[in-house]
């Protein structure tokens, strides 16, 4: 038995002995007799196409042939993106483009019950406060409503379903932002998890009217996993609990940090596997991890992911929506002009995919899929088992739900990855297929190592400590960082993701830290800083505060978020520097810093 197995069973063991959960089947039996009591409504979309639910317009497409798509919207009022919605429709269709679905980017707020939101910051997206806005969901544009931010796997799920469903969406997520997302402030993790598998019990009990509960693992372990394989059985054990200890249906989306295209498609195939040929999948999402500043390079790339996700969904149809990614996404947030572009320049793509499909060999794609799915139903098997023997009740969906999301998914790939042994390796194991997010953050943290090598910065030896931190979801900086500190001898507190000011500052108050880094992106960044100088002043503490990301702020009157990047400057903040430069600052200067220009 090795280290990472008894790590494993310690944690686990720890997680189940210091909490009290309900019975998980009773939990599931409350939100199916709550279905009972709600009806869905019926969008514009289904209307249209003569259907009772998008489930069924997906398994019509799938025998067609035909591909779907679906684009992400969310301004920060419901008018301003109803108004947005109504637009893309009616240049889509004046060209002769379908728009199948689209995605609500709601405001993380919606997380929370009606009177916790005011507690936090306000970030970029709509909040949907009365009946009446929840009803024009479906009701606007005959384009069928997707809800996968900050619905199921929140506090506020079960009231979310219900009026998602009563306005006609029933496809409805997200279980992968349960596992991964966590929204500042709050901490009753176990009032979550049952809100949570009620929630899905709703959807349970609608099942026969094609409701779908979407998880897109790029927003949990596919971002956190090194090995493909483990995500694969991660996906394995998600639609046992859901399908088969909850009664719903699943639908998984991939591809947000998958670059290589054989990959791409070999997930395709993946999930098909999985879900025993019969999978009808939510959408595909463009590649978020291979962009940059410069636009052609970006329009190169959705080209790329493009080409291989419509054959791969030509080859093996599963009814997954492209998802593409507008080419500015990574630079700031997209305006309406550039969705309806990247919408139209992905029709062109198709007319490609379509001409090329006949000569294209998937030989390597499905070997790729058959050690990813093997790999997978090891992991799952093995995880199942070990959680058995620490004492989890593995057939209590509350109990599986509130295990997966306190564990460290780093414990539980190091105790279960299906990798050959490869003793060079941190756990013991080399990954069966690894993931582009880790080559990708290797790569990019070797390209600064070595352009440093040559400056001669010499290793401080715990002399410095920093805080990483985001306030949002994104985190692969703060891996890129986190490698470079301690390359260096910088002593870090890791925080992580969704990470509020009062967390931060505290935990630099603690660790007598030198410096914070804070990555922010959702259009609150002006904010942040504010709420960082309240409480720098209000805790006394000096240091150096860096914040990157995307600094912009959502003003009222502004359709768009605003660039603040120059308020942040003023209000004393380090803004946007290379990882380099940052490092170099905090391991050379006496950080006598301009922090104290806040202060």
């Amino acid at each position: 038995m090795n280290k990472h197995y008894e790590k494993f069973k310690n944690e686990i063991h720890e997680i189940i002995s210091n909490v009290n959960l309900p019975d998980g089947k009773k939990v599931v039996e409350e939100g199916k007799a709550l279905a009972d009591t709600v009806k869905i409504g019926r969008t514009l979309f289904c209307e249209k196409h003569g259907v009772e639910s998008e489930y069924a317009f997906k398994q019509k497409m799938k025998e067609e042939g035909t591909i779907m798509y679906q684009c992400q919207i969310g301004l920060d009022t419901w008018e301003e993106t109803a108004d947005a919605l109504i637009k893309l429709y009616d240049t889509m269709e004046a060209e002769g483009y379908h728009m199948h679905r689209f995605g609500v980017c709601l405001e993380r707020g919606m997380a929370l019950p009606p009177e916790y939101r005011e507690r936090l910051p306000r970030e970029t997206g709509p909040r949907l406060e009365h009946e009446e806005d929840w009803l024009k969901l479906g009701q606007t544009v005959p384009m069928q409503p997707h809800m996968g931010d900050f619905m199921i796997g929140f506090p506020n799920s079960v009231s979310n379903t219900i009026n998602a469903l009563k306005a006609g969406v029933t496809t409805i997520g997200n279980l992968s932002q349960f596992i991964a997302f966590n929204i500042p402030g709050w901490t009753d993790i176990a009032y979550t998890t049952q809100e949570t598998v009620k929630a899905i019990a709703i959807l349970a009990g609608k099942r026969d009217r094609g409701t779908l509960l979407h998880s897109y693992l790029d927003d949990g372990v596919a971002s956190l996993f090194n090995d493909h394989a483990s995500i694969a059985g991660w996906a394995i054990i998600e639609r046992y609990i859901v399908e088969e200890l909850i009664g719903a249906r699943l639908g998984h989306c991939f591809g947000g940090v998958a670059v290589t295209p054989e990959v791409r498609a070999a997930w395709v195939f993946a999930l098909n596997d999985i879900y025993e040929g019969d999978c009808v999948g939510t959408m595909y999402y463009g590649d978020t991890i291979s962009s940059n500043e410069d636009l052609t390079h970006n329009s190169a790339v959705a080209a790329q992911y493009l080409l291989w996700d419509i054959m791969a969904q030509l080859k093996c149809p599963t009814g997954h929506a492209m998802m593409p990614v507008p080419f500015s996404e990574g630079i700031r947030i997209p305006n309406l002009d550039e969705i309806i572009e990247i919408q139209k320049y992905a029709r062109g793509i198709e007319v490609a995919a379509r001409n090329l499909l006949p000569y294209t060999d998937f030989t390597k794609c499905y070997q790729i899929k058959d050690k990813i799915v093997a790999g997978g139903r090891k992991f799952a098997k093995a995880l199942l088992a070990g959680l058995d023997e620490v004492g989890v009740d593995i057939e209590d969906p509350v109990q599986m739900l509130y295990v997966m999301k306190m564990a460290n998914p780093r414990t539980l790939e190091d105790a279960f990855m299906q990798g050959p042994i490869d003793e060079t390796m941190p756990n013991g194991r080399s990954p069966v297929f690894q993931t582009d997010v880790f080559s990708n953050t290797t790569n990019i943290t070797y390209a600064i190592s070595k352009s440093m090598a040559s400056d001669d910065i010499q290793n401080i030896n715990g002399e410095r400590t920093v805080i990483l931190a985001s306030t949002d979801v994104h985190e692969h900086a703060l891996f890129v960082m986190n490698s470079l500190f301690d390359e260096y001898g910088v002593k870090v507190v890791y925080l992580g993701p969704e990470s509020n000011t009062t967390h931060i500052i505290d935990a630099a108050v603690s660790n007598n830290a030198d410096a914070v880094a804070v990555s922010t992106h959702n259009g609150a960044a002006l904010e942040i800083g504010e709420l960082l100088i309240n409480e720098m002043k209000e805790r006394c503490w000096k240091g150096q505060v860096y914040i990157g990301g995307m600094l912009n702020q959502c003003v009222v009157g502004e359709q768009m978020p605003v660039d603040v990047l120059d308020n942040l400057r003023e209000m004393g903040f380090s803004c946007n520097i290379e990882f380099k430069e940052m490092v170099r600052e905090i391991i050379q200067s006496p950080l006598e810093i301009s922090s104290n220009n806040i202060l």
